[in-house]
This record gives structure tokens, C-alpha cells and sequence, in this order.
């Protein structure tokens, strides 16, 4: 089958898979991540801002589209955690919560995020995804979750968000009044959360979210729990979701530009992790170009469902592997199932009380939250840590507003970045060193010794970091009177633009007006070319190119003259 094909349509290549085995297993395995799918996504809808039942939406057609049109077999697209909270995040401010301009905002974003991915997939941009490091990356997600679990209070204590403008303050506002909490809520919330755990601690293999939601369910409508003041999932419309175009509104779509460019870019970034697991452990070839595709028509299918933005779940995605899916299939098969529950499951859910929504949310987190990675970036490089820290505390400063953290670490990692490269690492080897001698012959002449000074230059030399390269070579010549020599060790050097052609030419002019020589040794022959094409060799001389520094030190040692041999002792009279 043709490359051009499969890039079109990348579903045909399960064909050859498509064995009765294997559609068995996808089928066990779709309907055990829908087991999982249910509950979270009306978890998810709820952090979103959202009816619970849009998430049921959004699990929907999207899930299709994006196993149809992806490259991971394995990647279960739907609502996700991360991606919900970045939604309310950048809706908050511009529309009341639940109302219809909110609702029609949250489809403007999945419609929006839907389009970068896309363009970024066709136009094959996946690799602008890596400037978001790992160290900013984590430094958002752990913020981000910590935010989500402080939304989840109110709802877990029973009692209406204060929305006092910031999670911090809305959590301490809470807290620091316990009398207004709701008692029959918070004992739910108890009981999911240790359910919860204990599932997951003591039976992983069985659908704990599932379980712990039809038993609570159960027990809510048994005890009337609404009838006592507390908040349920209430009425669900049965049947599939209105298919539409998206509202127009062109100060709509520039408000929300800058936030749905967030969206895409974290929420590629959280599916790419879950689909390069997936990779390594099936031995299989991923496409993140691919993938980008696959994720922006899932999003732009969430818009055209009327509904909330999806992304790849890590753990959803973890499940669906771990029970052994071979193709797309068990996420058609997880769709089904909720298409299922739309037609004809929808009024068993009308008592889920909302607080055992929010203890998902809540244990959903553990997934996210990894602190230990901002411990490794520190041991790893300051810079990194650096910018996870500021990311951190930008998102946790702009809450609601979290994307702004985003911003803030790309820029501060961009900046560390170009720093590093102003100041790269350059070890400078000054005239009648221990190090110069150990490095030169053995029969190296003692007026050598004093006159060559040495720069291991570790980077490319390019505009931002020629004045730094160009100041230690002036300094070394200041400092040293009797320098006659200045010897570049190239073998570190992996590129040369016009900036550091100009630099070098100036340099090697000034060096030869006070008796000094510019040479080089190890040059790599890709750097050598730029020299010989713009003239710099021949500016320098051939002849002060050198293979290795013991080369040069052995042609050096010949162009230093020799004082010359005292006469023989006359004798005495």
C-alpha cells in the first residue's frame, strides 16, 4: 500500500491486523477502557465548566476520528484532566460558567486547537513541539494539577465555588469555614476517595471508577441524597449530540486565539508521551506529524459535536494497553459503548452525586503530579530547574488564567537557552601552563612553551557568542606580551556563520599587525568548507591548519627560532 495512502487514510494499515484474534482482544480491551471513559468524562465535562453529560459528547465522535486518523493504535483520545482545566482556565474570563456563551466558547476552542494541530501535522511541524521542554512541561503540570485539586474542594465539601478570583483563595475560603460544608456531600466524597484508592491499590484489574460510581449512584438515590441539599448529575439528554458548524464571532476567535494555541501544544505534548510509551513497549514506528493530524481532526470533530476540546488520556491510553490493544479498533469499541449509554443508560446516572465526580478528579491527579521530576531537572542543570520553578509559579500566580505559565517558561527556558549559547563552555590554555607542556612534545622547545596560547572552544561559532570568543582571545593577548601563537582546537566546533566569518577576520588581521598567529587544528571539514568558501583560509594561510593539536605544536616547534649556540671557550693563553 502506498505511503501517500496511508498518510490520507492511516486506518487501512490495520488491515493486515485484522485477524479474529486480534479484534477479540480489542474489543475486551475497548470495553474495558469504556469502563473507565463513562465516568471520567463526566468528571472531566464538570472541571470544563461543562454539563457533565458534554463529556460524554466528547468521548464520543471524537474517540472515532481520532483512532481513525491517528498514528498510535493504543492512544485512547477523549476528555482529559489537563486539557478540561485549560479550557475553564481560558473561558472563565469571559463568560459565566455553564451558561450558553460558555458553552459556545468551549466549542470555539476545541474548533481552534483543532486547526493548529492540524496545520502543524500537514505542514509536518511536529518538531516545534520540542520547545516546550520536559522541565517547563512538568513545572505547568504539577501547577496545574495542584490548581485542579484546590477547584475540586468546594464541590468535594459540598458547597458552591466562591469564586473569589483564585483557587488559593477560594480553597482558604472553604476551609476556614467549615460550618457551611455540607455533610452528607463530604461523607460521599470520603467514601469514593477510599474506594478509590483501595481499588487501585488492591484490585487494579477491576473497574474501581466504575464500580465506586454505580454503588454511590445506588446509594444516593436510596438515601435521596438531593432531597437533602446535596448537588447530583441530574437529567442527561438521551440520544447523540447535535451535529453542527461552529458559531462565527471574530472577537470570540481572537480572545481565544492565544489560549487554544496553549491547548494544542500541551495537549499534543500530554498524547505524545502516552503514544511514545505505547511506541517503545509494541515495538512499533510513531509519527508525531501523523499523530498531530489524528488529534486535530478529533478536536475539530469535538466542535462539530457541539462540544468540549479531547486530547490522548495517559491513563485511559495506559489501560488500553495493558489489556492488549492491537489496533484502533478497542477505541471504536469504547465509543460504542458510550454511544450505548447515551441511547439508552443515561437516567442510571441522573443521581451520581457530583462530589464523587470531583473525588475522581481528585485521584485522577495522582497520575499528573510528579514532583520528583523537578528534582531530577535541578540535579540535571540549573537553568532547567530555573525555568520549571518560574513556570510553576507563573501558573500558580495567573491562575484562573494558567496558560500565561506556559508563556512565561518557554520564554525563560528560550532565554537560559541563548545565554548558555552566548557563554558556551571554553577552556582557555594560557602560554607556559603544566597543561599546554603535557599537551605538546616532549622535545618541545622552551621558547615554544611561553609563546602559544590555546582555546578549546566548545560550540558553534555564531553571532551570539563570537564577542565572548573574541574577548578571550584579546584578554589572552593582553595578558601575555610574548604571545606569538594562538592555537583554535576546532574539534568542538560544529558550525560558522557570517557573524563569526567577520569576527575571524577582523581578529586574524589584529593579531598579524602585532606579531601574533591565528591558527587551527581539528577543524571539521563541514566548518573547514565555510572557511575556504568565504576566503578565510586563505586570509589565515593553509599552512595554519593543522590535523591535531600535536600536529600543530610539532610544525609550531620548527618556526620558533633557536637562540644561537654559544662559541666554544677560547683557551687560555
Amino acid at each position: 500500500m502506498r505511503a501517500s495512502t496511508l498518510r490520507v487514510l492511516p486506518f487501512l494499515a490495520w488491515l493486515p491486523r485484522l485477524t479474529r484474534q486480534n479484534l477479540r482482544v480489542d474489543a475486551l480491551a475497548g470495553l474495558t477502557v469504556a469502563l473507565v471513559a463513562i465516568p471520567q468524562s463526566l468528571a472531566y465535562a464538570q472541571l470544563a465548566g461543562l454539563p457533565p453529560y458534554y463529556g460524554l459528547y466528547a468521548a464520543l465522535v471524537p474517540t472515532i476520528i481520532g483512532a481513525l486518523f491517528g498514528n498510535s493504535a493504543q492512544l485512547s483520545t477523549g476528555p482529559v484532566a489537563l486539557t478540561s482545566l485549560l479550557t475553564a482556565a481560558s473561558i472563565a474570563p469571559l463568560a459565566a460558567g455553564g451558561s450558553e456563551q460558555y458553552v459556545t466558547y468551549a466549542i470555539t476552542v476545541a474548533l481552534l486547537s483543532g486547526l493548529f494541530q492540524l496545520s502543524f501535522g500537514v505542514m509536518r511541524l511536529g518538531v516545534l513541539m520540542n520547545l516546550l521542554s520536559h522541565p517547563v512541561l512538568m513545572g505547568f503540570v504539577n501547577a496545574a494539577a495542584i490548581l485542579i485539586t484546590l477547584a475540586q474542594v468546594p464541590t468535594l465539601f459540598g458547597v458552591p465555588p466562591p469564586e473569589l478570583g483564585h483557587a488559593l483563595i477560594d480553597t482558604w475560603h472553604v476551609l476556614s469555614n467549615p460550618r457551611g460544608a455540607h455533610g452528607h456531600s463530604m461523607a460521599f466524597s470520603a467514601i469514593a476517595i477510599v474506594a478509590l484508592v483501595g481499588f487501585r491499590r488492591y484490585a487494579p484489574r477491576l473497574p474501581g471508577v466504575l464500580i465506586t460510581v454505580a454503588v454511590l449512584t445506588t446509594l444516593s438515590y436510596a438515601i435521596d441524597y438531593s432531597g437533602y441539599g446535596g448537588r447530583i448529575v441530574g437529567d442527561i439528554p438521551r440520544g447523540l449530540p447535535t451535529f453542527a458548524l461552529p458559531q462565527f464571532s471574530l472577537d470570540a476567535w481572537i480572545a481565544l486565539l492565544p489560549a487554544s494555541f496553549v491547548i494544542a501544544v500541551i495537549s499534543f505534548m500530554e498524547a505524545m508521551s502516552s503514544a511514545k510509551i505505547a511506541a517503545i513497549k509494541t515495538a512499533t514506528k510513531w509519527d508525531e506529524n501523523q499523530e498531530l493530524i489524528g488529534q486535530g481532526l478529533a478536536k475539530l470533530a469535538a466542535a462539530l459535536s457541539q462540544t468540549m476540546p479531547v486530547s490522548g488520556s495517559f491513563s485511559r491510553s495506559a489501560l488500553n494497553l495493558a489489556a492488549g490493544a492491537r489496533t484502533g479498533v478497542s477505541s471504536i469499541v469504547a465509543a460504542l459503548c458510550v454511544l450505548l449509554t447515551l441511547l439508552f443508560f443515561t437516567p442510571l446516572l441522573k443521581y451520581l452525586p457530583l462530589p464523587v465526580l470531583a473525588a475522581i478528579i481528585v485521584m485522577a491527579l495522582t497520575n499528573l503530579i510528579n514532583l520528583r521530576s523537578l528534582r531530577n531537572a535541578w540535579r540535571a542543570s540549573r537553568d532547567d530547574a530555573i525555568a520549571a520553578l518560574l513556570t510553576f509559579a507563573a501558573t500558580i500566580a495567573f491562575a484562573p488564567q494558567i496558560q500565561n505559565g506556559i508563556f512565561v517558561g518557554v520564554l525563560v527556558s528560550l532565554g537560559l537557552f541563548i545565554y548558555r549559547r552566548m557563554r558556551p563552555n571554553m577552556a582557555v590554555v594560557e602560554p607556559a601552563s603544566a597543561q599546554l607542556v603535557r599537551e605538546a612534545p616532549e622535545d618541545m622547545p622552551q621558547a615554544l612553551q611561553g609563546a602559544v596560547g590555546v582555546i578549546h572552544f566548545d560550540a558553534s561559532l555564531v553571532f551570539v557568542n563570537v564577542s565572548y570568543f573574541e574577548s578571550a582571545v584579546l584578554q589572552l593577548e593582553r595578558r601575555y606580551p610574548d604571545l606569538r601563537f594562538v592555537l583554535v582546537s576546532g574539534s568542538g566546533i560544529n558550525d560558522l556563520d557570517a557573524s563569526g566569518v567577520e569576527m575571524l577576520a577582523s581578529l586574524c588581521d589584529g593579531l598579524r599587525k602585532n606579531g601574533i598567529g591565528l591558527l587551527f587544528s581539528a577543524v571539521k571539514p563541514r566548518v573547514r568548507s565555510v572557511f575556504d568558501r568565504t576566503g578565510i583560509t586563505e586570509q589565515i594561510g593553509a599552512e595554519n591548519f593543522f590535523l591535531s593539536d600535536y600536529a600543530a605544536f610539532v610544525a609550531l616547534a620548527g618556526r620558533v627560532e633557536r637562540p644561537p649556540e654559544a662559541p666554544p671557550p677560547e683557551a687560555a693563553g
